[in-house]
């Protein structure tokens, strides 16, 4: 039976994936505002800072990661895996309320999407991408391991979510008109970054 690969190399692996989502957090967030900025879309700005969000989150992993790709002592790594993992958890909260704040300031009619083809293809890119990259990063964490990794993956999986709530949003904006299906979709999303941020917490104090 062919042995399963060292763990050194799934940490290869997760450190590539982190790499790979810091540099397409960036060039959506650049997009996302840009495209906001000239349909005025809130939500589309709003996306855009939610990956400058991700993007600090995927930096802090990307160092921790490091750490052990370096071979630091066992102490070092887990002092590493404990800071990392509470960055985490802050940054779920901090997207929880930025998706409400968001949420509630369109309901209340100061931001309805206009039409954007720019951010419908956005949206659709990083709904096909972002899923893809997060189970790599789930499978990774599950070898290496690191509940960190895990949570920044989830974290990897709310922009996908948010990716789908903003392209029914956009969509249903242009085709029918029907702005609030944006926040709608969003708003159901508070709960779970919550319950994901303080299980972070949670199992950092365990």
């Amino acid at each position: 039976m062919k042995e399963s690969s060292p763990p050194r190399n799934w940490t290869r692996l997760g450190l590539w994936l982190v790499g790979a989502t810091m540099g397409y957090n960036a060039v959506e967030a650049g997009l996302a505002i840009w495209a906001g900025v000239v349909a005025d879309s809130i939500a589309l700005i709003g996306f855009g800072l939610d990956s400058i969000i991700e993007l600090a989150a995927a930096s802090v992993l990307f160092w921790r990661l490091g750490v052990d790709a370096r071979g630091a002592g066992e102490e070092v790594v887990e002092a590493a895996e404990r800071r990392v993992h509470r960055f985490v958890g802050a940054t779920f909260f901090a997207l929880a309320a930025y998706v409400l704040a968001l949420a509630v300031w369109t309901l209340a009619g100061h931001g309805q999407p206009e039409e954007s083809l720019v951010g419908i293809i956005l949206a659709a890119a990083s709904l096909v991408i972002m899923p893809l990259v997060a189970w790599g990063k789930l499978r990774a964490a599950r070898e290496i391991p690191s509940p960190a990794l895990a949570a920044e993956a989830k974290e990897t999986l709310a922009c996908s979510y948010l990716s789908f709530a903003l392209l029914l949003g956009l969509v249903a904006n242009a085709l029918a008109g029907w702005w609030w299906a944006d926040p709608v979709a969003a708003l159901l999303m508070v709960p779970w970054l919550l319950h994901e941020g303080r299980e972070a917490f949670e199992e950092e104090d365990d």
